[in-house]
């Protein structure tokens, strides 16, 4: 959705409604398609004042991610209410708290997944306690266990236990 500054500045009624809802086209984060299940909702306001434009709005979707530590993929909601202030100002575009836009056109769909981009989790997991894969045959240790010789050696220790003979320290 295309706001203008020019139209909402201008006119008698400082204020437009903002209801829109869309398929999300897949994005690219850290190097992962990141695809919606169900369609983007974006709701809220627009509202003017002097030079600045205020959204007021609530981000709802589902996402597919992939596990970080098992690479299963998962669904992810997304609720986000966020306020937002936008000028095309040149005398306001120092100003910390408002967003500078070099046009008298902002869409609204790409500052929405761009808020969606930044509000993704660093390490995504499908559950708190997922135990992720073993690290010699890849199996999916949240599906059982594997029958792999885990010996696990803190590389800084490593020489301490060819010292005494392989066992465990």
């Amino acid at each position: 959705m295309i706001i203008q500054f020019s139209d909402l500045i201008s006119s008698k009624n400082r204020k437009k409604e903002v209801n829109i809802t869309y398929d999300l086209a897949p994005l690219y984060f850290d190097g992962e398609k990141i695809e919606a299940v169900e369609a983007l909702k974006v709701v809220g306001n627009v509202i003017s004042n002097s030079d600045v434009l205020t959204l007021k709005a609530s981000i709802k979707t589902s996402l597919k991610l992939h596990c970080s530590r098992c690479l299963e993929a998962f669904i992810y909601p997304i609720d986000i209410d966020i306020e937002e202030r936008f000028t095309n100002n040149k005398e306001l575009q120092n100003d910390e708290e408002i967003i500078f836009v070099d046009s008298n056109t902002f869409d609204i769909a790409k500052f929405v997944e761009n808020v969606i981009i930044s509000t993704l989790p660093i390490k995504r997991l499908c559950t708190d306690s997922c135990k992720g894969l073993c690290y010699q045959c890849g199996k999916n240790l949240n599906e059982g266990s594997c029958h792999c010789e885990t010996n696990d050696v803190d590389l800084r220790l490593a020489k301490l236990q060819e010292l005494f003979g392989n066992k465990e320290v």
